[in-house]
């Protein structure tokens, strides 16, 4: 069951945390300038499964198919996982400075 645009759910995701792992970044990166621009605390709504302004590409891509299934109406991941089955908290694949996201459906 798909639904249409219209009666996707919309979908708050929150910053929830940013780690940084300097021991690993000192033995494996390349020096980056600027790598991240979250902040915590920051919110972005998602309408229609359309990428937020603002939130980050690579983090986009690891969240979409959470967004997806929530914005359709689904939930419950791994059968209880979530304290609100209507959730998932999500991080970004940066091994260096991962980003968790709470990813909710608004209600």
């Amino acid at each position: 069951m798909h639904q249409t645009k219209s009666d996707m759910k919309k979908i708050k995701i929150t910053v929830m945390r940013m780690a940084c792992y300097r021991d690993l970044m000192e033995k494996f990166e390349n020096p980056i300038e600027h790598a991240c621009d979250m902040t915590l605390g920051r919110t972005f709504i998602v309408e229609n499964c359309q990428q937020p302004e603002g939130m980050c590409d690579s983090a986009w891509e690891t969240l979409l198919p959470w967004v997806k299934e929530l914005a359709e109406g689904g939930g419950n991941f791994f059968d209880g996982w979530m304290k609100n089955p209507h959730s998932a908290m999500i991080s970004c694949n940066d091994g260096f400075r991962p980003v968790s996201f709470l990813v909710e459906t608004v209600e």
